[in-house]
């Protein structure tokens, strides 16, 4: 049992950390949280149990913990805020900004059908383009406050 609930946390702080990093609108879901850390040191578990090797029972538990989290609209959000507005921000603003314009940009996501692999997508140029331009409409409204 100790084993598992050193899997359990460890697990469970891999996932935090990619939620606070790339997915805030999740990070503090726990019920969510609890249950892919369970999952993900389950499915671990059984893969080591039927004598699989390590490295597959991590490539088979990570699918679990991070299904449907590997393209990031809040990733998005900041790339665009960094790559075109860095010029008129502090550095250490960025992140915070790109926090506040999240909620701005979320309607423009809508129009996009997003998967895991979205990134690499035709369309996630349009998404980038429609994110820059949602953006600097609130900059040219609001300032930068």
């Amino acid at each position: 049992m100790d084993t598992q609930q050193k899997d359990l946390s460890y697990f469970r702080l891999r996932l935090q950390e990619l939620l606070n990093t790339s997915f805030p609108e999740k990070a503090n879901d726990q019920k969510f949280i609890e249950q892919r850390s369970s999952w993900a040191a389950n499915a671990y578990e059984g893969a080591f149990r039927s004598g699989n090797a390590i490295e597959q029972c991590n490539e088979i538990a990570n699918y679990i913990l991070f299904e449907g989290l590997h393209f990031s609209k809040f990733d998005t959000v900041f790339q665009v805020v960094c790559n075109e507005f860095d010029t008129i921000m502090a550095d250490e603003e960025l992140r915070s900004f790109a926090l506040k314009m999240f909620p701005v940009c979320e309607a423009v996501f809508t129009n996009y059908q997003l998967t895991d692999d979205f990134a690499y997508n035709t369309e996630y140029d349009l998404l980038y383009t429609e994110i820059t331009g949602t953006i600097a409409i609130w900059i040219a409204e609001n300032g930068l406050q």
